[in-house]
């Protein structure tokens, strides 16, 4: 099959002002490169390169740039996550002389290196009297100004993979029971892989190549610090086509080392961590997302401890909690309320508030959160991508202390209690949305947690994914030992799935109720509206409500007048008419239908009023059609003073 010729598209041409110094720069850094190329001698390569002193010097060098190595990742990754994870005052400081070797001329480098550890520098006389070491002219000397040139390069690329890697992976693994060190280990560490692998390269490269800090700190001694750049230096004075087949050596060296790289130099974990991969087709017979069967072994339920909650929350959002085990509470509000700060205090990860934590008998306020007992599933899940779902599951065990195969042996029951067994050995990217969170439910589960919180869980799926996964999340949650906490801006999600509802705005608690209440009486205009609701706050009068948003509602129930309340009502008690109404309705206004959408078998027309706020009102398309409704529309809205729901504030 003939494949179509690609063709530039209308401006992709670069401008010529830009051309030509760029292609002059390219061959401004070829040049040298060519000239090292031109000038060898071909026939005497193998001979120069083979001669005593220059296979001395590079083992020499080999030795001084793996020790330098060795030193700037035992050093230099510890710096890297400091700058990255850790606020600190001075870290501009600090990261301005992690980057002054890199623009300080060498030779000054050497010189500071001398005044700081030669014999009669800061330290030498201290390293010479009490540990008999002297790094002048010495190898371990070549290492050190080694070090010193070529570290930066490992903390910087380091830094910046550390960057781009979002907390929340290792914040998820601390709530799984992983101490700072384990969580380093476990999970920073392969994910920002990339980064330093890059950053290894390029600093062993850098410290292959190092001349001048060695030369004036370490000195020129054969066997001891002369390395192949130095070897390269007297070359030139005694054999130049020797320096130039030594030079090609090393400048071969260096153009593997970029192109093993391939341009990344920071390995960023964005780069490829969240880019989908194809999804594998599923065994025979089962669909992506819908469940199978639970096996007999893992239906039965294990006897679990009971963790009722207590928290008393303070700073930006404040609020007492207190809930039996098995309770389920949907965190609802706008966006801003403190919903997920909430989690993150009771989870002990954010400054902007205080969380004074009783889990059963246990007071868990001064622990760290990896000894909280805290499980947290964040939005997106948060898998560990470079491991599988099984290993993923297992994490919070291993953590624990299970053994090895008696932890996979309890995830893969998870795994299979979820209905997402068979995907076990699958990793992240080969999951569809459905499947990824339910393992890191399971892994939450799996993980034994007194407490369990959900932040918008099921937010990213589908309306077919997200039925099934509720169902799965639904008989789970009952039998769930402890408390949950899911964090929702789904009425469904917080209808079918919590005991309680727990409404925020402003860090501050509007409403705590069970579902069917909050449903009735909704507390928060924010909370009606999700219902699908209109909700007018304003002020109690005699017969109603005196809007806050201008105009006049009459209620058949009025509260005592002063009282600040929200009238409710419902989309389908609003009805729409093109002249105005006689009947019975006592609150009529005229209005300009803006907006048009449809809601299953009904239209939802947003109705704009100068005689009272906003209002959304359900019709059926035949009645659109008879009222002849298009956006802009003139109309007539009537709500019956029995239709209105009046809830104090």
């Amino acid at each position: 099959m003939k494949r179509p010729a690609l063709r530039r598209t209308p401006g992709a041409r670069a401008p010529l002002l830009l051309t030509v110094p760029a292609l002059l720069a390219v061959a401004f850094l070829m040049l040298p490169l060519v000239g090292i190329l031109a000038r060898t001698s071909w026939g005497e390569l193998g001979t120069h390169l083979t001669a005593e002193p220059t296979t001395q010097a590079l083992r020499l060098s080999l030795l001084v740039s793996l020790w330098a190595l060795g030193l700037s990742l035992l050093f230099g990754v510890p710096l890297a996550w400091l700058l990255a994870r850790v606020p600190f005052p001075g870290k501009a400081f600090v990261r301005s002389l992690v980057l002054l070797p890199m623009v300080l001329p060498p030779t000054v480098g050497g010189v500071a290196l001398l005044l700081a550890f030669g014999r009669r520098g800061l330290l030498g006389p201290w390293l010479e009297d009490t540990f008999g070491i002297t790094l002048p002219f010495h190898t371990s000397g070549a290492v050190v100004a080694a070090t010193f040139v070529a570290m930066p390069f490992l903390v910087i690329s380091l830094e910046g993979a550390l960057g781009g890697l979002r907390p929340r992976y290792e914040e998820t693994a601390a709530s799984l029971g992983a101490s700072p060190v384990r969580v380093f280990l476990t999970v920073t560490l392969p994910m920002v892989a990339p980064g330093l692998i890059a950053g290894a390269a390029l600093t062993w490269a850098r410290a292959l190549g190092e001349f001048g800090a060695t030369i004036t700190f370490a000195g020129n001694l054969p066997g001891t610090t002369q390395t192949l750049p130095l070897q390269v230096y007297l070359l030139l004075q005694e054999s130049p086509e020797a320096a130039t087949s030594v030079s090609l050596l090393l400048l071969a060296i260096a153009m593997i080392v970029l192109i093993a790289l391939r341009g990344r130099w920071t390995g960023t974990p964005g780069d490829h961590r969240d880019r989908p991969a194809p999804r594998p087709e599923e065994p025979t017979g089962t669909a992506p997302d819908v469940l199978p069967e639970p096996p007999a072994y893992v239906r039965e339920k294990a006897p679990q401890e009971r963790w009722p909650l207590h928290a008393d929350v303070t700073g930006f959002t404040r609020l007492a909690l207190t809930a039996d085990p098995g309770t389920t509470i949907a965190v609802v509000g706008p966006n801003g309320a403190g919903k997920t700060t909430l989690l993150r205090a009771l989870l002990g990860l954010t400054p902007r508030a205080h969380a004074r934590l009783r889990l059963g008998d246990t007071d868990v306020t001064a622990l760290p959160p990896h000894r909280r007992g805290v499980a947290w599933v964040p939005q997106d899940g948060a898998l560990f991508p470079h491991l599988s779902a099984l290993s993923n599951t297992a994490y919070g065990l291993r953590t624990q202390g299970v053994p090895r195969a008696e932890a996979r042996r309890e995830a893969q029951s998870w795994l299979d209690r979820l209905g997402v067994g068979h995907l076990a050995h699958r990793k992240p990217g080969q999951l569809s949305g459905g499947q990824a969170q339910r393992v890191a439910l399971a892994r939450a589960l799996a993980a034994r947690p007194r407490l369990l919180l959900l932040d918008e869980p099921l937010a990213a799926l589908d309306q077919t994914t997200r039925a099934h996964v509720r169902h799965t999340l639904r008989r789970h949650l009952a039998e769930f030992g402890g408390v949950c906490l899911i964090v929702t801006h789904d009425p469904v999600e917080a209808v079918s799935l919590a005991d309680r509802v727990l409404v925020l705005d402003d860090g501050r608690v509007l409403q705590d109720e069970p579902p069917a209440e909050v449903t009735r009486h909704p507390r928060s205009p924010w909370v009606a509206r999700m219902l699908g609701r209109n909700a007018w706050p304003g002020t109690a009068t005699a017969d109603g409500l005196q809007l806050a948003g201008g105009g006049r509602l009459v209620v058949a129930e009025p509260l005592a007048p002063g009282t600040e309340a929200l009238a409710v009502i419902a989309p389908e008690a609003v009805s729409v008419h093109r002249e105005k109404p006689t009947g019975s309705p006592r609150n009529i206004w005229p209005g300009t239908v803006r907006e048009i959408t449809s809601g299953g078998s009904r239209l939802r027309l947003l109705i704009t009023s100068d005689r009272a706020p906003d209002l959304v009102a359900e019709i059926t398309p035949q009645a659109a059609a008879e009222l002849h409704i298009a956006d802009g529309a003139e109309v007539w809205t009537g709500v019956k003073a029995t239709e209105v729901t009046v809830v104090p504030l």
